[in-house]
């Protein structure tokens, strides 16, 4: 819960900024008993009072507020501030601070409406806090909904704020959040000379960390810049475990609406690497996909229009031809099944664009599906790498 000091006080701040942000629509939110860091607020406002603060936020960092059956959500920056908390400026990632942006969108450093706070955004040219934006900030609270894939950019700001923090030696507060996608790891470890924004660590697609893990390993496996390491303090969950089927209050960016979509990013971004749509400019943006080149027997068709969070989706206005995955069991490991099919049913050379290989982190698995390779044995060749990833991740594990 939210501290406040008098109960009028509260009541006047509760009714001001307190709001219902765009729930996960595929099913009620269940997450009874689990707590988000953010939530644990008496584990880290006292070490905010008298700082400076610079916050890493969206529209997912937020305390939950439960009245009965019904939760609602306060803004962790609306909330520190109602707790005289001298916050100084937000630092904003991929999306900006209230999530609206197409992904890949420049996002413009300005003044957040509501509270009047600078906003400097950590995507474009500047994904790092220069030590101009740092100067005059005491310590520095991360707070952010990750979704558990290594193409998911939040990792990589999160990765970016820490080294910035630490050449400066300021200290990081991480309020951890559960991943929606922390009951399995799969997928090809990323090389290094494949890194890049949308993959910064030698990890697999699917990690299975929660963003507090996954910070804590950042620093141990020395990352950072020069093998420099962060101050960073992590206040954990409660009652999570990994295998915890967690529903997201709010959808962490426009294009993953529900917990279908957050299921199936994993598996369906490789096609941001190809000719075929993955839903983006549909309202089922990560559940669907196809493109006018792929079979017109399949008997399911789309077409992709300019929305929000997809301004000039990829074949817009074009009938796309594909699969719906909507009624798809709940995945417990990446499935290359529909990127094999479509890459078979392709009637347009070239299937792939150059981003495949900074999503796939290797240019392996596109020159075995090019090769006609199948997904089993495509899977087998991931298996040393991934048993060595698990033992480094074994070390920064803090949930069942």
């Amino acid at each position: 819960m939210v501290l406040i000091p008098r109960k009028s006080t509260y009541l006047f701040l509760f009714l001001l900024i307190s709001f219902q942000l765009n729930a996960c629509a595929q099913k009620p939110v269940n997450n009874i008993g689990i707590k988000t860091g953010a939530d644990k607020t008496e584990l880290y406002v006292s070490a905010l009072k008298g700082k400076r603060i610079a916050i890493v936020a969206n529209q997912t960092s937020v305390i939950t507020k439960k009245s009965g059956e019904k939760n609602t959500y306060i803004h962790l920056v609306d909330s520190l501030l109602a707790l005289n908390i001298d916050v100084k400026k937000v630092f904003a990632p991929e999306h900006g601070f209230r999530g609206k942006a197409d992904a890949g969108e420049i996002v413009k450093d300005g003044s957040d409406t509501k509270t009047g706070l600078p906003i400097i955004s950590l995507y474009g040219k500047n994904k790092k806090p220069s030590k101009d934006q740092l100067k005059g900030i005491d310590l520095v609270v991360f707070d952010i909904q990750d979704v558990g894939a290594r193409f998911y950019t939040y990792i990589s700001s999160l990765h970016y704020v820490m080294e910035a923090c630490a050449e400066s030696n300021i200290p990081v507060i991480l309020l951890d959040r559960p991943n929606p996608n922390g009951h399995y790891i799969d997928g090809p470890v990323l090389e290094e000379k494949h890194k890049s924004f949308v993959g910064m660590h030698p990890v697999p697609i699917v990690y299975g960390m929660t963003i507090g893990e996954y910070g804590n390993m950042i620093n141990g496996e020395k990352w950072l810049a020069n093998g420099i390491q962060c101050d960073l303090t992590v206040i954990p969950l409660q009652n999570y475990t990994h295998q915890s089927e967690y529903s997201l209050p709010i959808k962490p960016s426009p294009n993953l609406p529900n917990d279908k979509s957050i299921n199936l990013y994993p598996s369906l971004c490789f096609f941001e690497g190809t000719n075929v749509n993955a839903g983006r400019g549909t309202a089922l943006q990560f559940q669907i996909y196809g493109s006018p080149y792929l079979d017109q027997t399949n008997g399911f068709s789309y077409t992709p229009v300019s929305n929000e969070g997809a301004k000039y989706p990829k074949h817009k206005d074009k009938t796309c031809y594909g699969e719906d995955l909507g009624s798809t069991n709940r995945l417990h490991q990446l499935d290359l099944s529909w990127l094999i099919k479509a890459h078979a049913q392709n009637s347009k050379a070239p299937f792939f664009n150059a981003f495949f290989v900074k999503l796939a982190g290797t240019s392996t698995l596109q020159e075995q599906v090019t090769k006609g390779v199948s997904e089993k044995e495509i899977k087998e060749s991931w298996k040393t790498e991934l048993t060595h990833f698990k033992k480094i991740r074994s070390k920064y594990l803090r949930y069942d």
